[in-house]
């Protein structure tokens, strides 16, 4: 009888130390933010990473819109005025620095081939690739406009721009094998196409691009 007075006591007494862990609070908003803490910060990162991309992408198009509008007021070009128009164009981007734009900007004659079909042939183009400029689509190249720029004995200004977008997460060197970050968000891929036309001259030439 007194054994079974004991196991009823240590029963009890279980109950008791169960019933009151269950109502002790103390502990469960700790446990609780531990849980939510993570998802909070990654949904949170995600936002701004989103906001900035968006950003970014609507600063390229400014560029291309600024780029083509200065080329667009010059009589003549030669590749040093070229060169000066593209990094101008470039200070748009600011305050994002953590990859260059590639501009590539080119002036395209459309005119009739020997069969009658307008074609868009190139005349001169000047790229920049980390602030150095360089060549960009060969002379005489025939190129891609749209359909309803196709005007016969007309001049367009192309603007190209691309950009290897860099998340603020993988900015720091090395961020990406710390955050475990794939190469396909480590580097986002931002292009932007925009055209233009002379504003004083019917066609733009470029002595030396």
């Amino acid at each position: 009888m007194i054994a079974g007075t004991g196991v009823l006591s240590m029963l009890k007494n279980l109950r008791e130390k169960i019933a009151g862990f269950r109502r002790d609070r103390r502990g469960v908003a700790a446990v609780e933010f531990a849980f939510i803490a993570p998802i909070m910060l990654a949904l949170y990162f995600m936002t701004v990473e989103a906001v900035q991309g968006i950003d970014t992408s609507k600063q390229l198009s400014r560029l291309g819109s600024m780029v083509a509008d200065l080329v667009g007021q010059q009589d003549t070009l030669t590749k040093e005025a070229l060169t000066g128009i593209m990094r101008v164009g470039q200070t748009t981007m600011r305050p994002y620095n953590r990859s260059s734009p590639t501009i590539t900007v080119t002036g395209i004659k459309i005119s009739k081939n020997k069969s009658g079909s307008l074609e868009p042939k190139v005349e001169w183009s000047g790229k920049l690739t980390n602030n150095t400029y360089s060549t960009g689509i060969a002379k005489n190249s025939i190129v891609t406009v749209p359909e309803n720029m196709k005007t016969d004995d007309t001049f367009l200004i192309k603007v190209e721009i691309s950009l290897g977008y860099r998340p603020i997460i993988a900015w720091a060197s090395g961020a990406e094998r710390t955050t475990g970050l794939t190469g396909a968000f480590s580097n986002i891929n931002m292009n932007e196409v925009y055209y233009g036309r002379p504003r004083i001259r019917r066609e733009i030439a470029c002595s030396n691009c």
